[in-house]
């Protein structure tokens, strides 16, 4: 690992213990983050991309009230190249997130995301009532040249409930948002223009696709 990546995993290590949240650099180098988004792209032309879910396992079913992307989870041992590089650099970020935090988390979960002109996520915490395997979410941003007012922000609220604002989010490529999975609810704005994402949780498990 470079020594820029590395002092960005110190960063984000830093926020989480002062803060819980990271808005910032990505972990990420720009030309990953290029292959990251083409590969998003190829994937969407394909029509590899389907409608989320909402819930977990054989649970889980569409609600498009509630969210309206479409995504794609990456295998454990992907076959394309920019996915594994992008697994391997959140796993070194899994590392020293165990060392200097202590958090405990065994392995990662990671998906694409594409939100089609319109497209949203309600506001909601990103761990289940009944299951507390996700411990840190993790958001890159693949959108070069994000038009300013094209909307599609993801807005980080106050842990307590209040509303209050804590970071609105352009989905610019280059920005990395992170933070811990039970605290903060969140939640996708719509947009004006299609809008992609690679997400993921670190989990206290091993990971389980859903």
């Amino acid at each position: 690992m470079i020594a820029s990546a590395i002092h960005i995993n110190d960063q984000i290590a830093d926020r989480l213990a002062s803060d819980g949240w990271y808005v910032g650099e990505s972990i990420f180098d720009a030309a990953l983050g290029a292959r990251l988004r083409d590969r998003a792209h190829e994937l969407a032309r394909r029509g590899a991309l389907q409608p989320a879910r909402v819930g977990r396992s054989t649970a889980a079913q569409g609600q498009a009230d509630v969210r309206r992307d479409d995504t794609l989870w990456l295998a454990d041992a992907p076959e394309d190249a920019a996915e594994r590089d992008a697994l391997a650099a959140v796993h070194a970020l899994r590392t020293t997130l165990n060392t200097s935090l202590y958090v405990g988390a065994r392995s990662a979960e990671l998906h694409f995301a594409r939100y089609a002109p319109g497209a949203f996520y309600r506001t909601h915490r990103d761990r289940f009532r009944d299951d507390d395997a996700r411990m840190i979410t993790l958001v890159f941003y693949l959108n070069d040249d994000w038009s300013a007012g094209a909307g599609g922000e993801l807005v980080l609220y106050e842990r307590d409930d209040s509303g209050a604002v804590l970071a609105r989010v352009p989905p610019r490529a280059g920005t990395m948002v992170c933070f811990r999975s039970e605290l903060f609810p969140h939640e996708v704005l719509p947009a004006a223009q299609q809008r992609f994402s690679l997400t993921g949780w670190l989990r206290r498990d091993e990971r389980v696709t859903v």
